[in-house]
């Protein structure tokens, strides 16, 4: 099976040694995205329903570099700082999706990349 890496300018770029997604067969995985601004590079935190929209947005455009949609997504990770903000988050998540929802766990963590909320990551099946 061939290994495939996927990178898009319209989702930001790695901030460590990782891929924004690597692409296995009909199996695209989504590394975990954060509220990154990718045409500043800035980091948009502090408003929890901000950061989500835009770490949603980071992974509609490298579902949609790798030629994928959010109703091709099997399965989601979310991480999250504080399990008060799941509702919010869970709200701007489900506006994205089409009904046919993935397979997802939520886990509330010590600390996230660059202090944000949220980080989400997604594997996607054609």
């Amino acid at each position: 099976m061939e290994k495939q890496i996927i990178k898009t300018s319209n989702a930001p770029a790695p901030i460590g040694p990782y891929n924004q997604a690597i692409k296995a067969g009909n199996t695209l995985y989504i590394s975990g995205q954060v509220a990154i601004d990718p045409v500043t590079n800035e980091v948009k935190k502090g408003d929890v329903v901000a950061e989500t929209h835009l770490v949603m947005k980071n992974l509609q455009a490298i579902l949609t570099e790798a030629g994928y949609t959010f109703a091709d997504v099997v399965k989601s990770t979310i991480f999250i700082m504080d399990m008060n903000d799941f509702g919010k988050i869970n709200e701007v998540y489900g506006q994205y999706l089409d009904g046919s929802y993935p397979a997802r766990e939520t886990v509330q963590v010590a600390g996230l990349p660059k202090g944000v909320s949220v980080e989400i990551s997604m594997i996607a099946v054609k």
